[in-house]
């Protein structure tokens, strides 16, 4: 039997994966992940019945979901 994959716990620092999430975010958040792509995990959101992404929180205060293979532990 194959195991889960854990998803990173609340409080995760993490880096998120520019090339990944490049072509689908607003510009200004486009900047602020150039500029410093770190992050932290405060929560989970259900996407779309068979994925479960990350709120994460920026030095900035913005927040904004990414799917987990978006990110990198970081």
């Amino acid at each position: 039997m194959a195991k889960p994959k854990l998803l990173p716990k609340i409080g995760s620092k993490v880096k998120i994966n520019f090339e990944k999430v490049k072509d689908r975010l607003p510009t200004k958040l486009i900047k602020e992940i150039a500029s410093n792509p770190k992050a932290e995990i405060v929560g989970y959101k259900m996407t779309d019945g068979r994925s479960i992404g990350l709120i994460l929180k920026f030095i900035s205060g913005q927040e904004n979901w990414f799917f987990p293979e978006e990110i990198e532990r970081g």
